[in-house]
């Protein structure tokens, strides 16, 4: 698979950037990196990236976000070596590493998680992927059903299995990623992890005691209620992949399906709630 790189320079500072990666990971893009020169590197898959969305760069939704951008092909295995260059472990409260393969383990950490890194949302890097991995630390959801709902790496699903949650699921909806999890489960010694390849219509009649969806704003606000359907009574719903000034929407939906938030975190300006029945 082929993957083109969109190179941008943000209008402003690191909130603009932040809006920018929102506002791409909306219209497809899936990984981001940020340059030491200030400007964002942003992938989608070349298939993905019509005339229409090129279009849609220039548009004024976007040129209140960026000055300028460029746009070049990258041929899929030359990509892999650029992100393994670029990719570093990342050590969330003291407890859970998250690695690749080529990483050494470092002895002491209680959850080591060595995940593929292959483009797929959910390394670490990224501060939602951290505030869900701190909420799984403060679980003990030993025993109980969890979904990893837009799971990316699958990074989630594993961290929970380790801390003891059965049966585990994890679903995503881009191929790349569903392949990669499919990888990560098996590498953490973990393949009785279901990996599905779907969207929320996956979970027609499956239930959960917990539930974490780390996607977007948009896509939350169209599946709480599907997600709520699927929650155990008693269960918790986990969500991240917005900003500060979203949540009280978030919330707001929540409570419509019979939901209640019980905590949220936050790490610049990005956002994680916790809700339950």
């Amino acid at each position: 698979m082929e993957y083109i790189e969109l190179k941008c320079h943000p209008s402003q500072g690191a909130h603009t950037s932040d809006l920018l990666m929102a506002t791409l990971a909306d219209d497809g893009f899936e990984s981001f990196t940020e340059n030491d020169d200030g400007t964002l590197s942003a992938f989608i898959q070349a298939p993905l990236f019509t005339p229409g969305l090129t279009v849609k760069l220039k548009s004024e939704e976007y040129t209140l976000l960026l000055k300028s951008f460029t746009i070049d092909k990258i041929a899929d295995q030359n990509w892999n070596a650029v992100w393994e260059s670029q990719y570093e472990p990342v050590l969330i409260d003291g407890r859970c590493q998250v690695r690749a393969p080529f990483h050494t383990a470092v002895d002491g950490i209680q959850f080591d998680i060595v995940i593929m890194p292959k483009m797929s949302f959910g390394t670490a890097h990224h501060e939602t992927t951290r505030l869900m991995i701190q909420y799984m630390l403060s679980l003990q959801p030993e025993g109980k059903s969890l979904l990893d709902m837009g799971s990316g790496t699958g990074v989630l699903a594993i961290l929970a299995r380790m801390k003891g949650a059965i049966p585990v699921s994890a679903i995503d909806n881009d191929e790349w990623a569903y392949n990669n999890a499919l990888e990560n489960v098996l590498s953490n010694n973990f393949g009785d992890i279901e990996v599905l390849l779907g969207d929320s219509s996956t979970l027609a009649g499956k239930n959960y005691d917990i539930i974490f969806a780390n996607i977007n704003r948009n896509i939350l606000l169209n599946d709480i209620p599907v997600y709520r359907k699927s929650l155990n009574d008693g269960g918790k719903l986990f969500v991240s992949g917005f900003y500060s000034e979203d949540l009280p929407l978030i919330e707001a939906k929540a409570n419509e399906t019979g939901l209640s938030i019980m905590s949220h975190r936050a790490e610049n300006n990005w956002t994680a709630a916790c809700f339950t029945l």
